[in-house]
């Protein structure tokens, strides 16, 4: 039987593809390791949370596309477990509440999709958590001003440095990342740091 041979194309195809790669992995560490990403906040910011959360309050989160997906990746592991199991923490991903979202776009403009949900069901001592790879995005800035003025403590998960949304928050987590995909990667990191000193946090309670 005749040996069989990877064509010429291929392996070249091959190369480029192992040096696309290689080429995200370092921009991603670059990113994860940059002291301006600030990982560390994500930790404390789970340590501040396990007091209102385990007294009733709510994590209200938010965010398009991507950011939608990790936050409420967030929410599941809230409300269902992140490792350890613990009590069940309220946590609502604004965005997934569709027929709302879809009634308030329709009525009230798509700017309003996430504020008006803040004003209905935020409340003093709840924190919302709005995540967005621009920072730019009008409907998470519009539930960061709406959540100020009803007193709720704001945090966001943005891209690189200064924007709108970083700018609006109480603190900010903000990924020197040029792509899109990497700043949603160290989000999905800084997540699962939140989760793990929440958890952390819950347990010394």
């Amino acid at each position: 039987m005749p040996e069989s041979t990877v064509p010429e194309s291929a392996v070249a195809e091959s190369t480029v593809a192992d040096s696309e790669l290689a080429s995200h992995l370092d921009q991603l560490i670059d990113a994860l390791r940059n002291p301006g990403t600030r990982l560390r906040v994500a930790r404390h910011w789970g340590q501040l949370l396990a007091g209102p959360l385990t007294a009733g309050h709510r994590l209200l989160v938010a965010g398009n596309g991507g950011s939608a997906a990790e936050a409420q990746h967030l929410t599941a592991e809230l409300v269902g477990r992140y490792v350890a199991d613990r009590p069940p923490l309220s946590a609502i991903a604004l965005h997934a509440e569709t027929s709302s979202l879809t009634a308030i776009g329709n009525d009230f403009g798509p700017a309003e999709a996430f504020a008006r949900q803040v004003a209905a069901h935020g409340r003093p001592g709840d924190t919302l958590l709005l995540l967005s790879a621009s920072g730019r995005s009008e409907n998470v800035l519009a539930a960061a001003g709406r959540a100020r003025a009803l007193g709720i403590r704001v945090w966001a998960m943005t891209g690189p440095p200064p924007n709108p949304l970083a700018s609006e928050a109480d603190d900010a987590i903000c990924v020197a990342a040029p792509d899109t995909a990497t700043v949603q990667e160290v989000h999905l990191v800084a997540i699962h740091a939140m989760c793990d000193a929440l958890d952390a946090e819950v347990t010394s309670l």
